[in-house]
């Protein structure tokens, strides 16, 4: 699954299109080295397929890649985080 980074100075937005769905994942800047995660939208015909997950997964390691830390407002976001220790060392907080 190809993942897409559309990003401004303000703003960032995930997507993966699978089977010709579109999911998404987007973020806010907060300051220079916090993005808050405010959305992921995965279509119903995509469920259960892992799609948000790997959302969740490339913005962790992006962050991580770039020194930023990740505020998970997104109830989706939040709880994948949890679910994975290996990711939480991006968490601010």
């Amino acid at each position: 699954m190809e993942i897409t980074l559309e990003e401004s100075d303000t703003k960032g937005r995930y997507s993966a299109v699978v089977d010709g769905h579109e999911a998404e994942m987007t973020y806010s800047r907060a300051g220079a080295n916090t993005i808050i995660i405010d959305h992921t939208g995965v279509p119903d015909a995509l469920r259960g397929r892992g799609v948000g997950q790997a959302l969740v997964q490339r913005g962790v390691e992006d962050a991580r890649a770039k020194g930023l830390k990740i505020v998970p407002l997104c109830p989706f976001a939040k709880a994948q985080i949890a679910r994975h220790p290996e990711w939480q060392d991006v968490l601010n907080g």
